[in-house]
């Protein structure tokens, strides 16, 4: 008990107690043991040995005036967050709207989940040959997988259906996307491909074809013949999963 000039203060009757109970709480990294600290334990045995909450830390850096990094990295990908959350997010806004992520930390997060995608599907164009639907579907999956527009795709092939590139024609909202032969044989015709195959993504999930999607497939394999620049496929991405109009003979 302290008395201060004829006011009597007892230890807990202040709510400044249960403030600084709750700054005692916050996880410190610098107070973790070595091993237990995100940089310490990836310089010690390598990125493979953390987990997705200590990775997010090391590239968040700091945290909050509640939470460590750690402490907010965890809590991003806990319960499937990095799959649920993180892996599907593409814009600034999705990210600054976290609480405790600002544009620094917003913007080194997306830098890294784009870097990610990129490596997921890089390739040397002049070495990828598209010899059948798996291996179209293997090239796309980490672009489309996660996106929540649909996109429209068209790559471009050579007579020995090797990449000559892929162009984006088209990218809509969550249910549909707009496509006109045109634009999908102009790419091929000035890159004089011989071939192309037609790609897009349903971010349901579900890649079996809807109505509209056979639809537009007899429409692009007509215009082809037509052309002389074969479809060889569509190819629909899901969730980890795909379909082949080519695979399931409905082309």
């Amino acid at each position: 008990m302290i008395a201060l000039r004829g006011i009597t203060y007892r230890p807990g009757d202040s709510d400044f107690s249960d403030t600084k109970a709750n700054f005692t709480k916050r996880e410190i990294i610098k107070d973790l043991p070595l091993e237990e600290r995100p940089r310490e334990k990836l310089l010690a045995l390598g990125p493979a040995a953390l987990t997705d909450g200590e990775l997010l830390a090391i590239l968040l850096r700091t945290g909050t005036a509640s939470k460590s990094a750690l402490t907010l990295g965890k809590e991003l990908t806990k319960d499937g967050g990095l799959y649920k959350r993180l892996a599907r997010i593409s814009r600034m806004q999705e990210l600054t709207q976290i609480k405790g992520l600002g544009q620094a930390k917003a913007a080194t997060v997306l830098a890294a989940l784009e870097l990610g995608r990129r490596l997921a599907s890089a390739r040397p164009l002049d070495k990828l040959y598209f010899g059948d639907s798996e291996t179209v579907a293997a090239f796309l999956m980490p672009r489309l997988r996660y996106a929540v527009k649909e996109q429209f795709l068209v790559i471009l092939l050579d007579a020995k259906n090797k990449v000559i590139g892929t162009e984006v024609i088209s990218e809509g909202n969550m249910s549909a996307v707009i496509i006109h032969p045109r634009d999908v044989f102009y790419p091929a015709i000035l890159q004089h491909a011989s071939a192309v195959v037609v790609a897009h993504n349903h971010p349901s999930g579900d890649p079996h074809p809807s109505a509209e999607d056979k639809e537009l497939t007899a429409c692009l394999v007509a215009a082809g013949q037509s052309m002389l620049i074969p479809v060889l496929d569509h190819v629909i991405i899901g969730d980890g999963t795909y379909y082949s109009f080519q695979e399931n003979e409905a082309l």
